[in-house]
């Protein structure tokens, strides 16, 4: 039997499992001190919720562990620490004791009994739970070692002080009582009936759907099956009464809500005059399907939403579902570019995510401004890193058809607009590629103040992204602009235009409203319930919608790549025509994209091309194949350069098939297999109008 000064000896355990208990664990008897005899165990701090989740899942006796008391301390406030010496102290106990109101309730006995174990009084409300339960445990995050958790179980059976276990099916006077299960509804449930509420499913059709569900799995097995119409009025107070603004002032109601929503706080760092404001929000819902379909999917940064309308601009960390909708799965709030201080908190996340489970992993990050740390995401995630022009794309094409109103000037513009990205990092210099594209088109002036205006002085900046990082296809692009639209359409509302400067509104918003708002659509998506009452953007993502459209509905003449035609679904009668097909900046004429949008034609014919391996190559293929030329008639004549030429280019054929898995999982465009030298910038770069 080791003794407490041995703690630190003991193996951290880390079950594999989401959730997990103490029977995972493996157990040891302490040896005098304060806590001789007890069982102790040594986990991940980060793990320490799903052990209490564990441990109230527990089928001879379920519960609810409540906390009882807590205490913390800075670091460097003590000198010497014992080896048991704490950062977080946290005392959690079983909801059904410690003090016991049974003889009480049935008028038996004269009330000796009822006398509260820890001396606090009683607990108004809670009298027909106190069963005298002496189940509880101590978990202390060590003060030497702020990474693990000691677990100390004072006693880990459910029994009273005569030893008698005083609930769960052991208990025979629990059995046919609710006594028999946990004393409270699960936070899952509790989640499920407030997302209902939030989306408008009245008490009614919530109470007959739980009715449903539980006669479908045979009848009540456990307290949620217990669910009555007075906890759905006690959650629809909650919201009635419930408030964005906890104070007057801003910063204040935000650190407010900071405290009483610790659960759903990832990361938060409050303004200084050195540092910035920043907020990482994740509840458990989204860690759910940030682990299920990040998984060997992948990840993307939609950022700086609002930053003209917003306080603090948002941005969203995004997983794409089965339906290749973009889910959310955290959402950060700063005062400066996200991408400046990511470091602060994508390693923990990536550590958290991995802590749950260890074989998760990344196919690839997707970044929307090649001015984020790249070598930090990449360092963390262990992944491909991918940029997305959606941003750069949804800006020119509007702008376009705003400020220019002749199509087949639109067309070609936006055609040229790509090659400025993709064919000027292989000019010696870029910028008489850019003077020969204002030329071109100088008549355009409203476009051409607007481009000098808003992108001239960071092209450079995304040209050597584009230099130094793959491109994703279209498909996603899609799906990250719909999240765009429906984040747009939500907060944007001429309603709301007065909370707009206030933080703890949108905080308020994203975690009630628009979470309630995908809970539900992975909800009815699961299990068929509320197809009525699902947003219908989910369901018209162009990236799913492209799937849906018959190869034969694809009309593509190999001997002229410069346009393409799909027949609408909607009316057979009736064509669409895609310019520039096979290129990342498509443009089509159908009404969705004529507002700015990426439609379910162009992704559907970058789909065929990809498989056809018809059309013209990619951009950035063409100009991937001219920097290899380039290379091989320029040989360097030193052979100690040459020696580590050779080693890059063994590195680069390892980084290319690593590329090629990525495209057979449909996230990266293939390059043409055949290599032809004039195929490359046989054209003039910009072509005059006639």
């Amino acid at each position: 039997m080791p003794r407490m000064e041995d703690i630190l000896n003991l193996p951290v355990q880390d079950p594999p499992c989401v959730e997990f208990s103490a029977a995972n664990l493996k157990w040891v008897k302490v040896e005098g001190g304060r806590q001789g005899g007890d069982d102790i165990a040594l986990i991940p701090f980060a793990r320490v919720e799903e052990f209490v989740k564990g441990e109230s899942s527990n089928a001879e006796c379920p519960a609810s562990f409540r906390i009882e008391s807590r205490r913390k301390r800075s670091e460097g406030s003590i000198s010497k620490p014992r080896v048991d010496g704490y950062l977080e102290y946290t005392l959690y106990w079983c909801s059904y004791g410690p003090e016991d109101y049974r003889d009480s309730e049935s008028g038996n006995g004269d009330g000796s009994n009822v006398k509260p174990a820890t001396g606090k009084g009683s607990r108004p409300g809670r009298r027909h739970m106190m069963r005298g339960c002496l189940c509880h445990f101590t978990v202390k995050r060590l003060y030497t070692r702020p990474l693990l958790a000691l677990i100390i179980y004072n006693q880990r059976k459910h029994v009273d002080k005569t030893g008698a276990p005083c609930h769960g099916i052991l208990d025979r006077d629990a059995v046919g009582t609710r006594a028999m299960y946990a004393p409270r509804i699960s936070e899952d449930l509790r989640q499920k009936v407030m997302s209902m509420l939030y989306v408008g499913i009245s008490l009614d059709n919530i109470i007959q759907h739980h009715i449903e569900a539980v006669q479908g799995h045979g009848g009540p097995h456990n307290r949620d099956d217990f669910l009555t119409r007075n906890d759905v009025r006690n959650m629809e107070r909650v919201i009635r009464n419930s408030s964005h603004e906890l104070h007057v002032d801003d910063e204040c109601s935000v650190k407010m809500w900071v405290q009483r929503h610790h659960k759903h706080v990832f990361f938060f760092q409050d303004y200084s005059v050195s540092e910035p404001f920043i907020l990482v929000i994740q509840t458990d819902w989204q860690l759910q399907q940030m682990l299920h379909y990040g998984n060997n999917g992948l990840m993307s940064f939609h950022s700086t939403f609002g930053s003209k309308k917003l306080k603090y601009p948002l941005s969203t960390l995004l997983v794409f579902d089965s339906s290749h909708n973009a889910i959310p799965v955290a959402w950060i709030i700063t005062s400066s570019f996200v991408g400046q201080f990511v470091h602060k908190w994508i390693g923990l996340l990536a550590e958290r995510i991995r802590t749950k489970d260890p074989r998760w992993r990344l196919s690839a990050f997707l970044v929307d401004n090649p001015s984020f740390d790249i070598s930090t995401i990449r360092e963390n995630f262990q992944c491909r890193i991918l940029l997305c022009v959606w941003h750069v794309r949804r800006a020119w094409i509007k702008n376009l058809l705003k400020k220019c109103y002749n199509v087949e000037v639109q067309q070609e513009m936006f055609k040229q607009l790509s090659w400025i990205l993709y064919s000027s990092r292989s000019s010696p210099n870029s910028v008489d590629t850019i003077e020969e594209f204002m030329q071109v088109f100088v008549d355009q002036c409203a476009f051409m103040d607007y481009f000098k205006s808003q992108w001239l002085p960071h092209i450079e900046l995304w040209v050597t992204g584009i230099r130094s990082l793959p491109v994703t296809t279209p498909e996603p692009l899609a799906a990250i602009e719909t999240y765009h639209l429906r984040l747009k359409s939500k907060l944007f509302h001429e309603q709301n235009v007065n909370f707009w400067p206030r933080v703890d509104w949108l905080i308020h918003t994203l975690t009630t409203e628009f979470h309630s708002l995908y809970w539900l659509d992975q909800y009815s998506m699961e299990t068929g319930y509320f197809e009525n009452l699902r947003d219908d953007s989910f369901s018209t993502n162009a990236w799913s919608q492209a799937l849906h459209i018959p190869d034969v509905n694809v009309m593509l003449d190999e001997q002229n790549l410069q346009l393409a035609k799909i027949i609408s679904q909607a009316d057979r009668t009736l064509a669409y025509t895609i310019w520039n097909p096979g290129s990342e900046f498509s443009l089509c004429d159908c009404p969705w994209s004529r507002l700015g949008n990426v439609c379910e034609h162009v992704i559907k014919l970058a789909m065929v091309c990809k498989s056809r391996q018809v059309a013209r190559p990619l951009l950035a293929a063409q100009v991937y194949r001219q920097a290899l030329l380039s290379l091989l008639q320029n040989p360097p004549d030193d052979p100690l350069v040459l020696e580590y030429a050779i080693v890059h280019a063994t590195r680069l054929q390892q980084d290319i098939k690593g590329l090629e898995e990525l495209s057979n999982s449909g996230l990266l465009q293939p390059l043409p297999l055949e290599v032809n030298p004039h195929m490359a910038l046989n054209h003039q770069l910009f072509p005059r109008l006639p």
